[in-house]
């Protein structure tokens, strides 16, 4: 990992005074990620230059919102952030969060505390999200919708099919099922669920159990939409307890057609997944068109 740039450190020092200690920690697959410590604190710092480095300020802005909302899952506190630009590499830095362990009390919690952060909606029921953000590296528009089928036809879907186009990914022989399919959305989802604060990037990757025996929510990709579609992207890698699920279900249980709707929803996922890396992805893309045109 490089060292910390001293551009970087130069913008901390307000936040924190001078930094004592700098040591890589795991993740960084987009940006570089570090612990520091300074004046006897530990905190996390995300840097990067470069397409990373433009994600840091919508990221925190998702944070805030997810850490304002009422649950009890631990979400980072942003100290400070910005985008890079001409003077050197973006940063965001947050406060630091002491690992722990999973078991089946943590996963029990997790489930109710994930229920319990979905049950926070905005006062006006539209889907979307203040900012647009990142998704991985893509971009995420999050213009508001007052209709669900018609917010993830346009927000998410169609902008997703549009970049596949434009770096070649996209097979010909998908046009027809495609069409189909985004038309027949309204068939498929709810008009108007709840507008669930979403974390909107929940892989096993982006929660992480704490000291305490909470679950903290890192990285996420925030919007307010249909909370089955949190749930959707957990099972598409895997990684979640079945007690997750059980205790989700027991404090929220799911409508009829989840399995379905789960498909569609991850396809957003896969489609974000065959632009970032390729046509690995082409497969599942594929199967999931066909399956619902």
């Amino acid at each position: 990992m490089p060292d910390l740039p001293n551009a970087v450190v130069d913008r901390l020092r307000p936040h924190v005074g001078d930094i004592r200690r700098s040591e890589p920690v795991g993740g960084g697959c987009i940006a570089n990620a570090m612990r520091i410590e300074a004046g006897g604190t530990r905190y996390f710092l995300k840097w990067s230059g470069g397409e990373a480095g433009q994600t840091f300020e919508a990221e925190a802005a998702g944070l805030r919102a997810l850490r304002n909302a009422a649950s009890p899952l631990l979400v980072p506190d942003v100290m400070a952030t910005w985008n890079a630009d001409d003077t050197g590499p973006g940063a965001l830095l947050m406060g630091w969060i002491e690992p722990g362990r999973t078991d089946a009390a943590f996963w029990e919690r997790f489930g109710e505390a994930l229920a319990a952060l979905h049950r926070s909606t905005p006062a006006d029921g539209r889907y979307g999200f203040e900012r647009d953000n990142f998704i991985g590296r893509t971009p995420q528009p999050n213009a508001w919708r007052m209709t669900w089928p018609n917010f993830f036809r346009s927000q998410r879907l169609e902008p997703q099919i549009a970049l596949a186009r434009s770096r070649g990914g996209w097979r010909e022989r998908w046009n027809a099922p495609a069409e189909r399919l985004l038309d027949r959305l309204p068939e498929w989802l709810p008009v108007s669920p709840p507008a669930s604060i979403l974390h909107g990037d929940l892989w096993s990757g982006n929660f992480l159990p704490a000291s305490d025996g909470c679950a903290a929510l890192i990285d996420p990709a925030t919007y307010y939409g249909h909370r089955e579609t949190d749930l959707a992207l957990t099972e598409l890698f895997g990684g979640f307890d079945r007690r997750f699920y059980d205790a989700y279900r027991a404090a929220w249980p799911l409508e009829p057609g989840y399995a379905a709707r789960r498909e569609v929803y991850n396809l957003y996922h896969l489609l974000n997944h065959l632009n970032l890396f390729g046509a690995g992805y082409a497969g599942q893309v594929e199967r999931t068109l066909r399956r619902f045109a």
